[in-house]
């Protein structure tokens, strides 16, 4: 059985420094806002994204990527 996380914070709670993610949604539709958020709070860098778009500068990926938590 898969767990239920009661917060985002709590979703992202083991994801680590060089960590690869694949990344949902088309532009900004679709995009799990609130769990790229919480690893903006979270501070985890070196990030390797997969995705077809990086969000801007103030949304989405985007807010990753301005804080240098994306490598590539």
């Amino acid at each position: 059985m898969k767990p239920i996380y009661s917060s985002a914070e709590e979703a992202v709670m083991e994801i680590q420094d060089g960590a690869t993610l694949m990344v949902g949604g088309f532009g900004l539709v679709g995009i799990p806002e609130q769990l790229i958020l919480a690893l903006v709070k979270k501070g985890v860098k070196d990030l390797t994204v997969i995705s077809n778009n990086c969000g801007i500068d103030e949304w989405g990926l985007g807010l990753l990527l301005n804080n240098k938590q994306i490598k590539k």
